[in-house]
């Protein structure tokens, strides 16, 4: 029997988080460990995926794809320098290419789900975009990549926020009663008192009651995977309690936690020297911590993970105890 294909979309409310770099190095990863993995490169507009897996820019790719109408995406796919690893290039020339038609979004977005792969990781464009958004949808279990900093984390909740009610729009869009329900909240000044995806739950039953449970089920349906980056000591891993807090109350979301990586200089060198930290610099604390990551994949993918952040702070706890008593 073959195995399925897991689409994994990358994603962060900002810019300068790692979402690249972790698309990259983790796509290795999983190659490594014999999986025929493929990076893809979504940041329509800002591609440069290619950089952080050491290869070049001449590379056809998605731009090619819609502009020359190419029948086959798979003919697209280029050797990425690890066996088992493939590329597909996205297009950082074309002018206005982050703002595709509706029309060829989903004609990219079915092409997609059908390349030839166990796993299939999106590098996407920062921000909130509709098409970011939909390209986050290809999966119930995205990676949101934060840094333990206030504007990062505010970012990440924006971003889910705009999801979940893109979600929430795209599967009533027929409904009129819903849609200016949705319309005229979104038309809210910035005065008025927030409100929770629970409340507008309830808003829409008392419109709806069937489509009222519906929403209350694809808020169960999509659990993001978040990914702490640039961290400095494990007690950053300590602010998730506060984004549970608001994912439960805000968003009527529920997150797993599947890494840690450390602020670390072998990242910079990398980045600088245009390789990817794996395999260069295998033994760095952030490329051990990747490889975690990636196992944690192919084992816990399609599990719920109880107490995921505490798991994940005690191993941070333990990475950072090692390599002090390493360097001691």
């Amino acid at each position: 029997m073959t195995a399925k294909t897991t689409i994994i979309p990358i994603a962060s409310g900002k810019g300068g988080a790692g979402k690249t770099f972790l698309t990259a190095n983790l796509a290795i990863a999983l190659a490594e460990m014999g999986y025929p993995t493929i990076a893809v490169d979504l940041d329509l507009g800002g591609s440069n995926l290619y950089s952080f897996l050491g290869l070049n820019n001449r590379l056809p790719g998605i731009g090619d794809f819609l502009k020359a109408r190419i029948a086959d995406l798979p003919e697209l796919l280029v050797p990425a320098g690890t066996p088992n690893l493939k590329f597909l290039a996205g297009d950082g020339r074309t002018p206005f290419l982050s703002n595709i038609p509706y029309g060829q979004k989903i004609r990219l977005m079915s092409n997609i789900i059908k390349l030839p792969a166990r796993y299939i990781l999106l590098d996407l464009g920062a921000g909130a975009s509709f098409n970011t958004l939909d390209f986050f949808r290809l999966s119930p279990h995205g990676f949101v990549v934060i840094t333990p900093e206030y504007p990062s984390i505010m970012n990440m909740l924006s971003f889910l926020k705009n999801f979940i009610l893109r979600v929430i729009e795209g599967n009533f869009i027929k409904n009129q009663r819903i849609r200016e329900l949705l319309q005229f909240h979104y038309n809210q000044s910035m005065t008025e008192k927030q409100i929770s995806i629970e409340s507008l739950t309830s808003e829409i039953a008392a419109v709806d009651d069937e489509a009222g449970e519906k929403v209350i089920q694809l808020c169960r349906r999509y659990r993001p995977r978040v990914i702490f980056n640039k961290g400095e000591h494990p007690d950053d891993m300590k602010i998730a309690k506060h984004i549970n807090t608001s994912l439960n109350n805000l968003l009527s979301l529920k997150a797993d936690y599947f890494g840690f990586i450390f602020e670390d200089s072998c990242v910079r060198a990398s980045v600088r020297k245009r390789i990817p930290l794996l395999p260069s610099y295998r033994q760095s604390m952030a490329a051990q911590s990747i490889g975690k990551i990636a196992r944690r994949i192919v084992k816990f993918w399609d599990r719920h993970i109880e107490n995921s952040d505490q798991l994940i702070y005690n191993q941070a706890l333990s990475e950072y105890k090692g390599e002090k008593n390493l360097n001691s």
